[in-house]
């Protein structure tokens, strides 16, 4: 093992028995339920005997990733083993709604699929078909993004807030029952990184000090039965922790406090560091200890938190450093489900040579430079997509049989989520669905 790997997964490996008695609580008091069924006869009539198999088909705990990249390959192959591959892998995707790419004319949004093409932002009427067909949860990012404000958007607050508001109208007619989950602000504490030239609005309303609040209320107008969701950059984990006197936690709490609706905490994962510098600035990413004492501190919000943007990279494309990016992230896997307050991971871009910032292919540039990727340039899978495969398809996964009683009566344990259920009497097979949730209290009464 090279000395890379050894010095990565030192704090991985040493707290391992911390990881595993955490998941193992959360999992048992957390992550699963009791389900009762009785089987009866259409007359009511309970049915002695019956034999019932379920299997878990869709968790109700969500891990995706960002699906910026459907049919925006350069050729149909590659199109169509994106749409083959990502919902054999995921049952949650990102859905671009960068202000800028999604309007960049005013008053002609690029909602529909034959809308005219910008890479890396399909429409957002073809991704909401695709997850629908596939029985994938679509989430939105982001409905208040100051760096993709579009350049038409006049220069003032009075006007940005117009037209923001204008937005968020159109966005929720056209998809606010189709797309559950909203962002609806985004790295507010990242407009110090940009400069004027890249973001003229940003030191008008986009710093205005209620701009969090304003956002929120204004989201639930047009949201009302929607998750609204913040989400911040990756150094909420470290320069802007402080435990509750960090400047996220009490953005969110002075939110929380005047009456915005803030329902999720969104905590961005991106390991965008060079090479060189990857073992001094990851060290606190990669240390257990301090991931719980970050999500512990952030639990005492209340809220559901979500992993939304995750990036661990390989550098290379050697059998090593791809088995270090699997190890690695299958570490964070775990740490991240044995919080009872996280609802939701999020891995960002599924194949390598198509991120931001960098032409197709070219590895040396932009966001490409990390082969922060699941599957490579060549659309063969990395080996974190078996393990992912392997944690929610087998290790996290539910599959029972059992016999009812005389009543009809019969009861399994298993994960929350959708369950395809079998149930087998007098010679005759009866299929159905059963959604296991947090929510009910888990009666099942199936006629057959």
């Amino acid at each position: 093992m090279s000395e890379r790997s050894n010095l990565l997964l030192k704090k991985f490996r040493a707290q391992e028995d911390v990881i595993e008695e955490r998941l193992h609580h959360t999992i048992e008091n957390d992550r699963k339920a009791k389900a009762v069924f009785q089987i009866v006869d259409e007359a009511g009539k309970p049915v002695s005997g019956a034999k019932v198999r379920v299997n878990l088909r869709d968790h109700d705990f969500k891990y995706g990733a960002n699906i910026f990249m459907l049919d925006e390959f350069e050729c149909e192959e590659k199109n169509a083993l994106y749409r083959d591959t990502f919902h054999r892998i995921f049952n949650l995707a990102t859905v671009p709604f960068y202000w800028s790419d999604l309007e960049p004319e005013q008053g002609k949004p690029r909602f529909a699929k034959d809308s005219p093409k910008i890479y890396r932002r399909p429409a957002p009427d073809l991704c909401v078909e695709y997850c629908e067909e596939k029985r994938i949860t679509p989430k939105a990012h982001c409905l208040n993004y100051d760096v993709w404000a579009p350049m038409w958007l006049p220069d003032d607050t009075d006007s940005v807030k117009y037209y923001l508001e204008k937005r968020m109208a159109e966005c929720a007619e056209r998809y606010r029952t189709r797309i559950p989950g909203w962002e609806v602000t985004n790295e507010l504490f990242c407009g110090h990184y940009h400069t004027y030239d890249q973001n003229r609005h940003a030191t008008h309303f986009f710093w205005d000090p209620d701009v969090v609040e304003w956002s929120f209320a204004t989201a639930r107008k047009y949201f009302p039965n929607n998750e609204l969701i913040i989400n911040e950059a990756a150094h909420c984990w470290t320069s802007l922790f402080n435990h509750q006197r960090g400047q996220y936690y009490m953005q969110i709490e002075r939110a929380l406090m005047k009456g915005a609706p803030v329902e999720a905490v969104g905590l961005q994962y991106h390991m965008f560091y060079r090479a060189e510098d990857e073992q001094r600035a990851t060290a606190p990413y990669y240390d257990p200890e301090h991931l719980y004492n970050v999500m512990d501190t952030y639990n005492l919000l209340g809220l559901p938190q979500q992993i939304t943007e995750v990036t661990i990279p390989c550098y290379t494309d050697s059998e090593e450093d791809e088995q270090l990016q699997s190890d690695i992230l299958e570490y964070l896997m775990k740490i991240w489900f044995s919080n009872p307050k996280m609802e939701a991971v999020v891995y960002w871009n599924l194949v390598d040579g198509y991120a931001a910032f960098a032409p197709q292919g070219d590895m040396t540039a932009g966001e490409n430079y990390y082969r922060g990727g699941l599957m490579r340039f060549d659309m063969t899978p990395k080996p974190a997509v078996a393990m992912l495969q392997r944690l929610f398809g087998e290790t996290w996964h539910t599959k029972a049989d059992f016999g009812c009683d005389d009543g009809g009566w019969g009861a399994f344990r298993g994960f929350y989520g959708w369950y395809d259920v079998e149930v087998e009497a007098g010679g005759k097979i009866t299929k159905t669905e059963v959604h296991v949730t947090k929510k009910s209290g888990n009666r099942f009464r199936i006629m057959i």
